[in-house]
Order: structure tokens, then sequence, then C-alpha cells
């Protein structure tokens, strides 16, 4: 079984349609998306159209969490910041019904029980939607949390850090980010999972992308320039 993982998107759609470039979807037995797919990008339902298109498996974020918090009428107190706010409100203001449907229907974790070992989403860790979890994170909190899942494979997000660990029977991954990685590489991150038998293999990927797009989609919309200089940079600035 071959598996393309996905995460933190972030509204970025050129970045996404250059990993679909490089790595066509019917390609893959199943997608995996780990969330935050919303919030700070200018392509709100183009990006909700692709992860429709190929029938992604998807799960809440914190950024998406917060979006269907003012969909259905609610507010929220972080993030205080009015830069960030904006990015929240224009989005909810931006989606059409069809995507506002399906982010309303997106769950925060998901079970995949496949062959030969199941599968787990989590936006931050399985303990908790926001916690990070990064390359570095003390090995005693992995094992901690291999414990409640022997013999599994968990796919986070959350931490815009790619890894691949395996502590005892338990593997953890994290594709990194699509749309806004931090490491001052604006290059969009993705993973390809491969499963046979009882052997796992990750292989993570950084690809280019068409920043301007995304860029000028941003100045387009009115938004915060900050943000532009974010993508630009690739890093993270508020």
């Amino acid at each position: 079984m071959k598996i393309l993982l996905l995460s933190d998107i972030h509204a970025n759609y050129p970045a996404l349609k250059a990993v679909g470039a490089q790595f066509p979807p019917e390609s893959f037995d199943i997608i995996c998306n780990c969330g935050d797919s919303l919030v700070y990008g200018p392509f709100p339902n183009e990006t909700i159209q692709w992860l429709e298109k190929y029938h992604v498996y998807s799960i809440l974020g914190n950024t998406d969490r917060k979006v269907k918090k003012l969909l259905k009428g609610k507010s929220f107190k972080k993030p205080g910041k009015a830069e960030k706010r904006i990015m929240y409100t224009w989005t909810a203001e931006q989606l059409t019904d069809r995507s506002k449907k399906f982010l309303l229907a997106q769950k925060k974790t998901c079970k995949l029980s496949i062959k030969p070992i199941p599968l787990y989403l989590f936006h931050g860790s399985p303990d908790h939607p926001n916690e990070f979890l990064f390359p570095d994170t003390d090995i005693t909190r992995f094992q901690e949390l291999a414990r409640s899942f022997p013999n599994s494979i968990i796919i986070t997000g959350h931490s815009h850090s790619p890894y691949y660990k395996q502590v005892a029977s338990t593997h953890f991954i994290n594709p990194g980010s699509v749309g806004r990685m931090f490491d001052s590489n604006p290059a969009a991150s993705c993973a390809i999972l491969s499963l046979k038998k009882q052997s796992v293999n990750v292989t993570h990927f950084r690809i280019d992308y068409q920043i301007e797009d995304t860029t000028d989609g941003i100045a387009a919309a009115g938004l915060p320039e900050i943000y532009q200089l974010m993508y630009k940079s690739g890093q993270k600035l508020n």
C-alpha cells in the first residue's frame, strides 16, 4: 500500500497543487491529511475542492476548528493579534456552501483499519490536538504515547516539522507542512508511506512551488502584508 501524507496546507493551494503535480494523487492507494487545511493562505475553497476531488482522509487542525466555530456563530479568544484574527474571519467569509459543508463534517481524529497495521490521524498528538511533537521531543514522551497505541502508525501535524520515529512497535510520522514551513525553506513538505507485509517505509520530500502565486493572492485579497513575507521567507514572523 502506498499512502501520500499531507498536513498543515493552510489554504496554500499553489503549494498543494505542486505536490499533486510531483506525486499524482491517482498513483496512491489513499491520501491522508492531518489538518490545518485552512487559514493564512488565500485559497481556502480551492484547497477544499482538491481534498474533496481526491477523496482525502482529512481531520481538523486548530485553525480549522476556529473557522468551524465562526461558521456556527461562535467566537474565540485566541489568537489575539489583529492580523491573525483577520485571516480567520476572512477565511470563514470566503467559504462556499459546499466548502462549509465539508469543514463542518470533519472530525478531530481518524482511524484507518488498514493492513498490516492500523493508522491513526491526529493533528497535534494522540493526547491533545494542540500538543507539539518535534523531532527533538524527549523520547520518553514518544514512549508514553506508544504505550497507548502499540503496533500502530501515528500520523500527526501541527509542529510543521517532518520526522519519522519508530518507538517499540509504534511508528510516529509527521510529514511537515505543505503550505507553511518555518525552517527558512518555503518549499512544500510531504511524505510517502509504503506498507508491505510488516515493512513500514517513510520518505520525506520538499517541493518547490510558485510562491508568487500565493503572495499575489494575499495582496489581491487585501490581507495583512506580513503573510507575504512569511511565505517568501519560510519563517513564522508573528
